[in-house]
C-alpha cells in the first residue's frame, strides 16, 4: 500500500481502523471508508463515492464466480491469465 497513491481510498467498514487510516492519510488520500458502528465518533464520508464501490466489487467477483478462475486449476500462469482475458471480455460484452 506504500508504493499506491491515489487521490481517495475506498473501502469497507472491515478497513475502518486507526492503523488504517493514519496511512492512508499520511500519503495524502482521503479515506471514503464507512465508520464501524461501535465508534464513539462516526467519521464524515463522501456517500457518492462510496456508493461507487460497489461496481468495482462485482467487477472483481464476477470472474470468481467461474470455478476454474477461483481455484485456479490451470498449472501454468500464460494458460490462468489467458483464460482469466476470456472470462474478463465475456464480462464486458455481456
Amino acid at each position: 500500500m506504500e508504493s499506491l497513491s491515489a487521490e481517495h481510498v475506498i473501502d469497507d467498514k472491515g478497513n475502518d481502523g486507526d492503523r488504517v487510516l493514519e496511512k492512508i492519510h499520511a500519503q495524502g488520500s482521503q479515506a471514503v471508508i464507512s465508520s464501524k458502528s461501535h465508534r464513539k465518533v462516526q467519521r464524515p464520508y463522501d456517500r457518492e463515492l462510496y456508493r461507487d464501490r460497489n461496481h468495482s466489487e462485482r467487477l472483481f467477483a464476477r470472474p470468481k464466480q467461474c470455478r476454474r478462475i477461483a481455484h485456479r486449476y490451470d498449472k501454468t500462469a500464460r494458460n490462468f491469465l489467458a483464460f482469466l482475458r476470456l472470462v474478463a471480455s465475456m464480462i464486458l460484452l455481456a
